[in-house]
């Protein structure tokens, strides 16, 4: 394998390995934030009983979070110096602000809320999760804006082969990063709330610490629906948009490889990119595709046919992903609305509380679905359109790139290995009980 592919391959892993993290920093923090405030305003104990439990558990894949960033970033000068080069001054200003002022307020009241149980007033010691939720999310967004300049740049010119900021409030309003930016974390609060619908289950279907769980799993219930029919609407306009600014992506994505009008969708198809069709196609909805693009079934869509082969990305996997995700998330929706449904008699539904642990890696699925077809669908361009992936690679040996590469896997396992042991070990033992003093000064 060239250095190209190995460095393709490592960058995979380490974005993969990262993203099993960040979504349910995103969502789980603010839900502890939520519960952390239920038991500021009635000074009920199990509600502090489930902000403490949760919020371990954030703690946990907040750490393991932070560490897969920063080596995520390492690799901009690592493997890809013709990227880092080409993008710096771009690329470098929007990190810069994610890392000095998001990251920098999130870790420092992660900090203040778990050593500030005893030194707080019950009130500031809430106000500080909710810094430290809002904080992670908007360092999401830095983050997002500058993956969304990759796929649509914007606000730059190109001078001395370089590309150079030239209006950065355009790079940060642009449509493009906020329907991305909104997406992700979309995506992110339907993991968080899935993840404490799980475990609350696990231990209702127990009758262990009955009274915390069922309070978790009704607002885990609420806030899942909720983002569940807030993400199909919203995941529809990211799709939409792609029609004027990545058709080709569009086009993978749909296996659409003649440019016409009333376009159907095949529920069931398989592309064949050798031969530019598809060679299965059934259960065919006349116009749909037509429709959800530009809201006509008549409307022409453009397809994979009008781009040179060279400058396609991938069919098959992007075509695969995107039906797994929307299939997934359909299954996800239905699951939130039988959760909403039974949020009030959750333990006389057995089937329920036996499904919902199971669940949990679906969402984390549907996640890694939608980057696979963000970055994947994105090729052969590193920055779309202006920059393509082979000129952004590091002139290195692929030896080196080889052991760096075999270094992540095994260090990323065992990583993985402690943390999601750490997830499942505190996860079942349910809340500790207290052997202190109460956990807050009165203000």
């Amino acid at each position: 394998m060239d250095t190209l592919l190995l460095s393709r391959l490592q960058f995979a892993v380490t974005t993969y390995f990262h993203f099993l993290f960040v979504p349910l920093t995103l969502g789980l923090s603010f839900l502890v934030a939520i519960f952390e405030t239920a038991h500021v305003r009635t000074r009920d104990e199990e509600w502090r009983q489930a902000t403490k439990f949760f919020g371990k558990l954030f703690l946990i894949n907040f750490a393991v979070g932070v560490v897969t960033g920063i080596t995520l970033e390492f690799q901009f000068g690592t493997n890809w110096s013709g990227y880092a080069k080409f993008v710096g001054d771009i690329f470098g200003s929007l990190l810069a602000v994610e890392a000095t002022v998001a990251f920098f307020l999130e870790s420092t009241f992660v900090a203040v809320w778990f050593f500030g149980w005893k030194k707080l007033s019950p009130a500031f010691h809430c106000v500080t999760i909710w810094i430290v939720a809002a904080a992670s999310n908007l360092s999401a967004f830095w983050i997002l804006v500058a993956n969304a300049w990759m796929q649509h740049p914007v606000g730059y010119v190109l001078r001395h082969g370089r590309a150079e900021l030239s209006d950065f409030q355009a790079i940060v309003t642009q449509k493009f990063a906020v329907l991305e930016f909104v997406h992700t974390v979309g995506g992110a609060w339907i993991l968080g709330g899935f993840f404490v619908l799980g475990i609350s289950a696990w231990h209702i279907a127990r009758e262990s610490h009955v009274g915390v769980f069922t309070r978790t799993f009704r607002v885990g219930a609420v806030w899942t629906l909720v983002f569940c029919i807030f993400e199909m609407f919203q995941g529809h306009l990211n799709a939409e948009i792609l029609a004027t600014a990545q058709p080709t992506k569009l086009a993978a994505m749909e296996a659409q490889w003649e440019t016409s009008k009333d376009v159907p969708m095949y529920l069931v198809a398989w592309p064949d990119a050798e031969h530019e069709r598809n060679s299965l196609q059934a259960l065919r909805i006349p116009g749909l595709v037509s429709f959800l693009v530009h809201y006509n079934p008549h409307d022409q869509v453009a397809g994979l046919k009008d781009v040179p082969r060279e400058n396609r990305p991938p069919v098959l996997p992007v075509f695969l992903s995107f039906r797994a995700m929307v299939g997934l998330g359909i299954l996800l929706f239905w699951i939130s609305v039988w959760a909403f449904w039974k949020r009030n008699s959750i333990q006389d539904a057995p089937r329920l509380l036996r499904l919902l642990p199971w669940i949990i890696p679906v969402p984390y699925l549907v996640n890694q679905l939608g980057w696979t077809i963000a970055e994947i669908g994105r090729q052969p361009w590193i920055v779309y359109g202006i920059m393509r992936t082979e000129n952004g690679v590091s002139r290195v040996d692929p030896s080196q790139v080889a052991v760096s590469l075999g270094a992540f896997v095994l260090v990323y396992a065992l990583l993985g290995a402690v943390d999601f042991y750490l997830l499942w070990s505190f996860a079942r033992k349910g809340p500790l009980p207290e052997t202190s003093t109460p956990h807050h000064r009165h203000a």
